[in-house]
């Protein structure tokens, strides 16, 4: 039976992670699992916890924009989406910082970024001293688990587990904002047109 926490609990949980132990957590979109990105090790272990392909890489969760800041480079298009839908069903495909270790991104030279979704998941991250891996609650390849039942069927190696609703039932909306020009590349609940109206201002 894997130990399931009240949304309070995130001093526990966050030692978890900071321990390099994988944990599932109720975002705006998804249930996700995550592990900090400051090691390697506990990387590692979500790779193998979501049976994902060496090749991928995992999207990340920071705090607030400062964290954003510290892990990958902001620019002008960038900056607008942040202010206009952060926190919110949005990921941001930016370059990184070059300061990060290559296992981050898994060699590429972007990352996916979004903001904490809920005060439970910003505490967490912030106790947890470093942004997170944030990746769907399933196997990879499989469909994303829709409550905690279903999550430890399906990764029975995570170590804890946050309680909580998730909102969208949707994937969040994606877009590259890693070169001049503007690509989303997933729509989910923010629309081409509500991304369109905010650059363009």
């Amino acid at each position: 039976m894997i130990e399931r926490y009240k949304q309070n609990k995130t001093d526990d949980l966050a030692n978890i992670l900071k321990n390099d132990g994988v944990i599932s957590v109720p975002t705006d979109t998804v249930y996700g699992i995550c592990a900090r990105i400051s090691s390697k090790k506990a990387h590692d272990r979500l790779m193998e916890v979501k049976n994902r392909p060496k090749i991928k890489s995992f999207p990340i969760m920071c705090a607030d924009e400062e964290q954003i800041r510290s892990i990958a480079i902001v620019n002008k298009n960038a900056e607008k989406l942040i202010h206009a839908f952060m926190p919110g069903p949005i990921t941001l495909i930016l370059k990184k910082n070059s300061k990060l270790p290559s296992y981050v991104s898994n060699g590429k030279d972007t990352i996916a970024v979004r903001m904490a979704t809920s005060k439970a998941l910003e505490d967490l991250i912030r106790k947890t001293e470093s942004p997170v891996f944030m990746t769907s609650a399933n196997r990879s390849g499989e469909p994303t688990c829709t409550n905690l039942d279903e999550i430890e069927k399906a990764c029975p190696m995570i170590n804890g587990m946050m309680d909580g609703n998730v909102v969208f039932g949707k994937s969040s909306t994606i877009v590259d904002c890693s070169l001049d020009e503007l690509k989303i590349l997933r729509e989910g609940p923010i629309s081409k047109e509500q991304i369109i109206n905010v650059i363009d201002d």
